[in-house]
């Protein structure tokens, strides 16, 4: 309850003289200074708080000493606002008076701080999708080489749970609680409870484990313990409780499973790469294959004609054609290193600025004949434009020479999981320089990507629209 100020209030109300008297301001006024008197119709700032109930504006200076409060703001940790001593009735009131909202504000700031400690209970903390944001791997908690293996794993640990539950130790209860005075329905009691408890428990286990994922392990044991701690609250007068040895053992469960499934993707996209491999040697393959017989043809045909040119005596047509026979042999011997040596290939470097960016270049190796037909396959229609190739270099050694690059540039991966995706955060004249450095000077490179159908097609792009949220919809 706060007190209506009236303009009579701040003139004293006895009749010696002002000049005995001094106006004393209420908490959060400006302090007055000494000697001043409120003119006539004067009023306070609408901005001031208003004075406390029974506030004395004017005391005497011929009063008992006592000392009055400072007219500036209370301090901060004050639990009621200062106040002119008044008699000792009225003072007591006014200190019951200002006690109830504090008490009250007390009491509010109790059920605030008990509802941020409940939230900080309930809140989920998705710490393995922190940890794949910030590191980008993930961490397995019971590392095995295979899925089967994690398939074995986690047959073994349901059997333990069963074996649980058959036992009658996946929850522990009192056998002392009675009921009606007796033992005996008290037992059978907690034994009913004991089941729709492990009921309750199993469901949200089993909830759990259905829908962990990599980014969840951590969220799905978190809701998992908690389940643990309503049963505990609710078998309180029982003492019932989930058994700890079982409580752990189904976390592993949602550990392994969490584990499983990665393993499982990892295996998957390792199966899908190797038939992509697979698929490029037989292209490779085919091709070299297809040139040999092309050469031979062409070594037969240049054959028959040297030595028709030889009977015929002329022999400046029989040198050009002994020329052309050479060129044939050394194709043909370059052929046959090719298809016996998996290891000699074209080292390429492309970039596509429609569909990544710039300054993000494939780094990759091809044995196929025609290294530009690969490049066109990687710009199919999974992309919105085709790529731009930087280098193409033939190298005895492709394989050794992609994997020198690749190290020399892993900090700045695209991907940091799978390394089977060769796009890093490079430059094409930081790949030049690295490749000068290594073979000595490149005949042909291409700093600057053509890149004419995403140029011609970006000033076209309609302007992006700007997404209003509604700030009643909660942020995760």
């Amino acid at each position: 309850m706060t007190r209506t100020v009236f303009a009579d209030d701040f003139l004293p109300q006895r009749s010696n003289s002002v000049s005995k008297f001094r106006f004393v301001a209420p908490p959060g006024w400006p302090p007055p200074d000494p000697g001043w008197v409120p003119p006539e119709g004067w009023q306070p700032h609408p901005s001031w708080p208003p004075a406390p109930p029974d506030w004395q504006f004017w005391v005497s200076d011929e009063s008992d000493g006592r000392k009055l409060p400072d007219a500036a703001d209370p301090p901060a940790e004050s639990d009621s606002p200062a106040t002119v001593p008044a008699s000792g009735d009225d003072t007591a009131r006014d200190a019951d008076r200002q006690a109830e909202p504090s008490a009250a504000a007390r009491r509010e700031l109790q059920a605030i701080r008990k509802q941020i400690d409940q939230a900080k209970r309930e809140l989920v903390e998705l710490d393995d999708a922190i940890l794949l944001q910030q590191v980008g791997i993930y961490e397995y908690h019971h590392p095995l080489e295979t899925a089967e293996q994690y398939k074995e794993a986690l047959a073994e640990i349901r059997l333990a749970a069963k074996a649980f539950v058959k036992n009658g130790t996946a929850i522990l209860a009192s056998d002392r609680f009675a009921y009606n005075n007796s033992l005996a329905q008290g037992r059978k009691m907690t034994a009913d409870f004991s089941k729709l408890m492990l009921r309750a428990y199993n469901s949200e286990a089993d909830n759990c484990v259905r829908s962990v994922r990599a980014g969840t392990v951590a969220s799905a044991k978190q809701r998992l313990d908690r389940s643990v701690e309503s049963i505990a609250k609710l078998g309180k007068m029982m003492e019932m409780r989930v058994s700890p040895e079982y409580h752990l053992l189904r976390l592993r469960e949602i550990e392994m499973t969490g584990d499983y499934q990665i393993k499982v993707q990892e295996e998957r996209e390792a199966a899908r790469a190797e038939r992509e491999r697979l698929r490029e040697e037989k292209r490779a393959e085919a091709e070299l294959q297809a040139e040999r017989e092309q050469l031979e043809k062409e070594l037969g045909h240049y054959t028959n004609a040297l030595a028709k040119l030889a009977a015929e005596g002329q022999q400046e047509q029989a040198d050009e054609v002994r020329e052309r026979l050479s060129a044939i042999q050394d194709a043909i011997e370059q052929n046959d290193y090719r298809i016996a040596n998996i290891r000699a290939g074209y080292v390429y470097v492309i970039s596509n600025i429609g569909a990544f960016g710039e300054n993000v270049v494939k780094i990759g190796m091809t044995r196929r004949l025609e290294p530009r037909d690969r490049i066109l396959e990687l710009g199919d229609a999974s992309v919105p434009f085709p790529f731009d190739t930087h280098l193409l270099h033939f190298s005895k050694d492709a394989v050794a020479l992609e994997s020198e690059l690749h190290k020399m540039f892993a900090d700045r991966r695209l991907n940091r999981v799978n390394l089977r995706r060769e796009f890093f955060f490079v430059t094409p004249q930081e790949i030049r320089v690295a490749l000068a450095a290594k073979l000595g000077n490149i005949l042909e490179f291409n700093e600057t990507p053509e890149a004419s159908q995403y140029y011609q097609s970006r000033p076209t792009w309609p302007e992006p629209k700007r997404v209003e949220t509604s700030s009643s919809v909660p942020h995760r």
